[in-house]
């Protein structure tokens, strides 16, 4: 079993950050060390150090995907180069359409209220009111009932 001291030291805390960099959960990460998932947890919760490693290394990979599908939602260039016997013969600019499943992701997870499938009407929002209206009028006249105020 892990002790927790030896990984608060800077050469293990780098290894939890490049585990979680590598896009490992926080279940494998605790098989690594050798523990449980809870106990992982545990110590997320004790040691700022080991919290701050697992979340550095989580958020490097969050920002590479991110910019990754930004680039792919919205086309990029690049320069493709063929080399013989060693030596660049030719570049070639290829260009990489707009993704738009890529585009369609992005929207409804940036902007939900917009992009989402099912747009809200106004009759949508009247009748939530009128219900969340008709429940309100339910509640007084059971809580009445229950405090001996509406009984006949």
């Amino acid at each position: 079993m892990a002790k927790i001291n030896e990984w608060l030291e800077n050469d293990k805390l780098i290894l939890l950050e490049g585990w979680a960099r590598g896009g490992l959960t926080d279940e494998q990460i605790a098989k690594n060390i050798g523990i449980n998932r809870t106990t992982l947890y545990d110590w997320k919760k004790k040691e700022v150090n080991i919290a701050d490693a697992l979340k550095k290394g989580k958020e490097v990979v969050d920002f590479e995907v991110e910019n990754a599908l930004l680039k792919r939602a919205l086309g990029y260039e690049y320069e493709e180069e063929t080399y013989e016997n060693g030596i660049l013969t030719k570049k070639v600019k290829k260009h990489v359409a707009p993704d738009t499943t890529a585009q369609i992701f992005w929207l409804k997870n940036r902007k939900p209220n917009t992009w989402k499938d099912k747009v809200e009407t106004d009759e949508d929002r009247e009748a939530v009111a009128n219900a969340s209206q008709v429940i309100a009028k339910i509640r007084k006249v059971a809580q009445e009932y229950t405090d001996g105020t509406n009984r006949n």
